[in-house]
């Protein structure tokens, strides 16, 4: 992980992102205010993502897990669907 001011950024951008790209590096581009951005390649953040969204959907089974443990589960019944 890198951490760069802007200034370095702009003047030398596309050998930042071929860094990005090429060598999966993380690269933090410092700016005034802490007003700071992440330069990353879209394979990395896809992933990233990925992981996130798998981690939001089991989150979600966990509580429902609990919820039935403690009797709050509900029983249905099967909807039967014609495969015409």
């Amino acid at each position: 992980m890198l951490a760069v001011n802007y200034s370095t950024i702009r003047n030398n951008l596309k050998s930042y992102c071929d860094r990005a790209t090429d060598e999966n590096e993380t690269v933090i581009v410092t700016r005034k205010d802490e007003k700071n951005i992440v330069i990353m390649s879209l394979e990395q953040y896809n992933s990233m993502m990925k992981s996130a969204k798998n981690a939001e959907y089991l989150a979600k089974i966990d509580r429902s897990i609990e919820q039935l443990n403690s009797g709050e589960g509900k029983a249905h019944e099967l909807i039967e669907v014609d495969d015409e």
